[in-house]
């Protein structure tokens, strides 16, 4: 039994604290078939739809996202599926635009995302160009009344099963970052076509997106010309705390199967328990969960009480959770012996799902430079 303890601080709520207890007894009846990921990743946005866990994933008009209740979410379904955790994370960051600044007609998605009818794609990396939003080249030509999107997105979660997409291209009000803009993309708009599906360690569905004369009304545009990347950068202010709690959920899951087999592995006519130096590479792993914790915790909180952006603290939520979730998963499986690289057991598959997590919405050593900039700048 993982851990609960961190329930009581100050950082959350009662509110939360149902909300964790509920989710857990959800969890209790999860079953998820991982024979056919995109098969999967339906029936798990319908479920979670249907149980109403979706709802967090956005705000209603006037509203704000309760970034906690994302966190705890993303923990907890981590914990106890990877694809779970996928699933929902995605209904949020696909529609976090929408959510943060659409018009009424765009926010009519979010009914359908927060039910789970549909399901959410965010279209922001590029071949050329991944951490670095700024050097994005694929353009949205404007014609009269419309724009005309060409170019390609790559490595997009939901790409292939998502029937919406929020993407990101130049529109050319400025160099860099100043020339971008947001589109909601309906994926049955002609000219929007899934180039490849991409394969990686821990099956999610991943699309590599081709935009050929793709053509959208004006009322496409989310937010106003130019703005593309402030509001990319808003949205990950939401959302990078939130991986920072999924990798913590995995480090929980690692640290529970690391306890139950210590616990129960003879060594030398005792419990592999009884060895001070297992126990340390506890004690390391029960310190590293409980530090990323309190950084993830403490950058959701700071964004619920008002604070208009928290750069500075979801960098270092998102860096410090996934490294330590990295190492304490190494750990585990080094504690396992030779069943922790063997397919079937839950620290094999916690390997595969961690190290994504080091590169996605922005990698690690992208996040030192954000915390160095943030700190030469006077913020820290």
């Amino acid at each position: 039994m993982s851990d609960k303890s961190f329930l009581d601080w100050p950082f959350l709520d009662p509110a939360h604290r149902a909300r964790a207890e509920a989710l857990e007894a959800w969890c209790a009846g999860l079953s998820v078939d991982h024979a056919d990921t995109d098969a999967a990743c339906r029936a798990l946005v319908a479920a979670l739809g249907a149980g109403g866990w979706l709802q967090a994933t956005a705000a209603g008009e006037g509203e704000r996202i309760d970034v906690r209740s994302l966190c705890l979410t993303r923990e907890i379904l981590a914990r106890h599926d990877g694809l779970a955790d996928f699933a929902f994370a995605m209904q949020g960051l696909g529609m976090g635009a929408v959510s943060l600044f659409g018009t009424g007609p765009q926010r009519d998605w979010l009914a359908e995302t927060r039910a789970g009818r549909a399901i959410a794609g965010f279209a922001l990396t590029e071949p050329g160009s991944g951490s670095d939003v700024a050097r994005s080249t694929m353009t949205a030509t404007r014609r009269g009344d419309r724009y005309v999107l060409d170019g390609e997105k790559t490595y997009i979660s939901n790409g292939g099963i998502a029937e919406v997409y929020t993407v990101f291209a130049r529109t050319g009000e400025g160099e860099g970052a100043r020339g971008l803009s947001a589109f909601l993309v309906p994926a049955d708009t002609p000219g929007l076509e899934v180039a490849e599906r991409i394969e990686v360690i821990a099956p999610h569905p991943l699309a590599r997106l081709r935009f050929d004369g793709c053509e959208l009304p004006e009322a496409a545009m989310i937010g106003a010309p130019g703005q593309g990347f402030r509001i990319a950068m808003s949205v990950l202010d939401v959302f990078r705390p939130t991986v920072g709690a999924a990798a913590l959920g995995f480090a929980r899951r690692a640290l529970d199967e690391a306890l139950d087999r210590c616990r129960g592995r003879q060594l030398f006519g005792a419990p592999l328990s009884d060895l001070q130096m297992v126990q340390g590479h506890l004690a390391d792993m029960a310190l590293e969960i409980d530090a990323a914790a309190l950084l993830v915790y403490r950058a959701a909180w700071a964004k619920d009480r008002g604070a208009p952006r928290i750069t500075r603290e979801a960098a270092m939520a998102k860096l410090f959770a996934t490294e330590a979730a990295q190492r304490v998963i190494d750990r585990a499986v080094q504690l396992h012996g030779g069943d922790g690289v063997r397919k079937g057991f839950a620290v094999e598959s916690l390997y595969r799902e961690i190290r994504a997590l080091r590169i996605y919405e922005g990698a690690s050593d992208v996040q030192k430079i954000v915390i160095a900039r943030a700190v030469l700048g006077g913020e820290g």
